[in-house]
C-alpha cells in the first residue's frame, strides 16, 4: 500500500511528522531513515486519541518517536520496509 501523506506538524529538532495517511484514513508519526541509496520516510499508526494527545503537545510524540528509530513499534509501520531497510538520520 502506498502511504499519501498529509503532514499537520513538523518537529525540525526531533526529525519527526505527525500527520494522517490520505490512503488509508491513519494518523502517523513518521520518522527519517536513509539506506545509503536514497533517503525516505517510514510512518508509523497510531490511534485518533494518540494523535491528538500528541498533536496538542509534541513534546510528548518525542519519546515515541525516538523508540520508532530503535525498532520498537515495527508492527505499527504502515508500509514494511523491503529487504534493504534504512536506519534513521
Amino acid at each position: 500500500m502506498k502511504v499519501v501523506p498529509r503532514n499537520t506538524y513538523l518537529s525540525r529538532e526531533h526529525r519527526f511528522w505527525l500527520g494522517r495517511d490520505d490512503a488509508s484514513g491513519r494518523n502517523y508519526v513518521a520518522i527519517p531513515v536513509t539506506n545509503g541509496l536514497v533517503d525516505y520516510i517510514e510512518y508509523y499508526g497510531i490511534a485518533p486519541v494518540t494523535y491528538e494527545r500528541f498533536l496538542a503537545d509534541p513534546s510528548l510524540a518525542v519519546p515515541f518517536a525516538e523508540e520508532c528509530r530503535a525498532r520498537l513499534h515495527d508492527d505499527l509501520l504502515i508500509q514494511k520496509p523491503g529487504w534493504n531497510r534504512g536506519l534513521p538520520i
